[in-house]
């Protein structure tokens, strides 16, 4: 069999990709469904794309890489897209967009838009071998115990990165990569819940607070959550693309408002209650309670001074913790680094070394943060390959 294009990967950039493209597309992927993450996206209702999608939201060695994918297919024909086809969507914070029913309607989207461009869709199979033609590339599909030899005229690598691997991740694009000798730098998990030796926040399971969560000099206001194994939220998650091993991590507990002027008004109207007590009122109970275990909370809030206010303050407004790792590729929504940026074209996602090969999405050194912004680079770069194929 022979096509246009061979698309690897059926997930949010090779669907977008795929459907297209033009010509005769494969595309190939091992799950048994397409679209996978997608489904599970959103707590199943898709955070798919970000109002306030700009490069200055993704990570990446080179940070003016993804400005091109995402000036030519930007968050506005996303959402165009989502409108012309009927799925009714919201906006929650910080600009997330949500579909109102079910993530399955972008899967069901972008399946219809791959039937309507007669796109072959070959699921349950995996790629056994991949060479370089002199006019193109020869791969060997595996279903079911049988082999079928094809040939396609271009490739696309659309297989994602190391994250969750019970979805099916492998890092197969960066093993591609090796055998064309094409750069990878260091891939990490991103997005990620930290983790702490010994339980030491299995208390708080299921605590949570706003505040501010500062990592490597980057910092984040949304909500914090402690877990049995560490600390996660969105906060958390977002801090975590920018922290490394022994670096520490830093919480604002009281993110909105000096915490030293508040408690020193409410001493003045409030001076005989217990500083426990009054400190309940801004922060969770329990989270109080686990403090006083290390900070001396005793007395009332009146036999403070302002020095021991000011102090006291400053520890909630700068709690300084070290994880001693993140939960890894298990539980991180993306992956940290990928395919280097300089051995693609910008504007089309080809690869300069290997003509009629194109790299897409979660697999390529751009990170975004979280909110919809990595759903919006698979869209962007899924289109900046489909056009440059379809040219």
């Amino acid at each position: 069999m022979h096509f246009d294009t061979v698309i690897i990967g059926a997930g949010a950039a090779g669907m977008m990709c795929a459907a297209h493209a033009g010509g005769r597309v494969l595309l190939v992927d091992h799950a048994r469904a397409p679209g996978e993450k997608i489904r599970i996206s959103g707590g199943g209702r898709c955070n798919f794309t970000n109002l306030h999608c700009d490069p200055r939201a993704f990570l990446s060695q080179n940070p003016h890489f993804a400005k091109s994918a995402l000036a030519r297919y930007t968050q506005w024909d996303f959402i165009d897209l989502v409108n012309r086809s009927g799925i009714a969507w919201h906006e929650k914070t910080l600009g997330q967009l949500f579909c109102d029913h079910s993530a399955k309607d972008i899967v069901a989207m972008l399946r219809r838009l791959m039937q309507d461009a007669g796109v072959d869709l070959h699921l349950q199979t995996s790629v056994t071998q991949f060479a370089k033609l002199p006019q193109g590339f020869a791969l060997t599909l595996s279903r079911d115990g049988k082999e079928t030899d094809v040939t396609a005229r271009n490739a696309v690598l659309a297989t994602g990165g190391k994250s969750i691997p019970k979805m099916g991740a492998t890092g197969y694009a960066y093993d591609i990569a090796a055998k064309f000798d094409i750069p990878v730098t260091d891939t990490r998990p991103a997005l990620v819940p930290f983790t702490f030796a010994e339980g030491r926040f299995a208390p708080l399971a299921g605590v949570a607070a706003p505040a501010r969560v500062t990592a490597n000099a980057t910092s984040f206001k949304e909500a914090l959550l402690f877990t049995h194994r560490g600390l996660s939220g969105p906060a958390v998650l977002q801090a975590s693309s920018y922290w490394r091993e022994g670096q520490p991590v830093t919480v604002d507990l009281s993110p909105d408002a000096d915490l030293f002027d508040t408690l020193r008004l409410r001493r003045q109207q409030r001076g005989r209650r217990n500083l426990t007590t009054e400190l309940s009122t801004l922060l969770p109970a329990r989270l109080v309670e686990h403090l006083a275990t290390s900070m001396d909370l005793s007395g009332n809030l009146g036999d403070r001074s302002d020095a021991s206010l000011r102090q006291l303050a400053e520890a909630l407004q700068g709690w300084q913790l070290h994880p001693s790792g993140t939960e890894g590729y298990r539980t991180a929504e993306v992956t940290l680094g990928g395919i280097d940026t300089d051995a693609l074209n910008s504007a089309t996602m080809a690869v300069k070394s290997v003509p009629g090969l194109y790299i897409i999405g979660e697999a390529v050194d751009v990170t975004g943060w979280l909110g919809g912004y990595n759903f919006q680079w698979a869209w962007s770069s899924g289109m900046a390959a489909a056009r440059a194929l379809s040219a």
